[in-house]
C-alpha cells in the first residue's frame, strides 16, 4: 500500500491576482534549493485517519496557520515517489511573518552521529501562479494548475505574469 499524505492549499486574492501560500523545507539539505524545491503543506497520515483532518493537523504543525475553510477539494496525485496526495485549498490571507514550525532530529552531516533539531518548514511565502509553479516540486504543480482552473477559468497566463 503506497504512502499517504494530505495538505492544505491556502490562497488569496491580491489586487487582481491570485497567489497560493508555499512552504520551503528545513534544513541544511534543502538550504540552498529554491526553483523546484518548495511544496504544498503537507504531511503522512495513518490508515483509517481523516485525510482532510489530517491536512489540517499537518499544515498548522508546520506553520503555526489553523485555516477555518470552506475547503476545495484538489485531484489525488501520485507524486514520482509513488505516495499519494490529498489536497484541499481554501482561501485565507495569513502572515507568513506569524510561521512557526514543528522541528524533528536530523544527523548531519550523514552517517556522522551529531544530531540538529531542524524545523520541517523554514519559511513560507505567498506567490502568483506562474512564480509559485516555478518554486513547487514538480509533483505537486498538479495542484497548482487545478487550482488556478477553478479560481480563474483558464490555465496558463500566457503573459506570463500569473493570475
Amino acid at each position: 500500500m503506497p504512502k499517504t499524505s494530505a495538505g492544505i492549499l491556502p490562497y488569496r486574492k491580491n489586487g487582481e491576482r491570485f497567489e497560493v501560500l508555499l512552504v520551503h523545507p528545513g534544513g541544511p539539505f534543502w538550504a540552498k534549493k529554491d526553483l523546484g524545491a518548495w511544496s504544498i503543506a503537507k504531511g503522512e497520515y495513518a490508515a483509517g485517519e481523516e485525510p482532510l483532518q489530517a491536512a489540517l493537523r499537518e499544515c498548522a504543525e508546520e506553520t503555526g496557520y489553523r485555516p477555518l475553510g470552506p475547503f476545495i477539494p484538489l485531484t489525488r496525485r501520485k507524486q514520482p515517489s509513488g505516495k499519494l496526495i490529498d489536497v484541499w485549498a481554501c482561501e485565507g490571507d495569513w502572515d507568513v511573518n506569524l510561521l512557526v514550525s514543528n522541528t524533528f532530529p536530523l544527523e548531519w552531516p550523514p552517517h556522522s552521529g551529531k544530531l540538529l533539531e531542524v524545523p520541517e518548514v523554514d519559511r513560507a511565502e505567498w506567490f502568483v501562479f506562474d512564480e509559485a509553479l516555478r518554486r513547487i516540486l514538480p509533483g505537486q504543480r498538479g495542484f497548482l494548475e487545478e487550482l488556478r482552473e477553478r479560481l480563474t477559468g483558464h490555465g496558463l497566463d500566457p503573459q506570463g505574469g500569473g493570475v
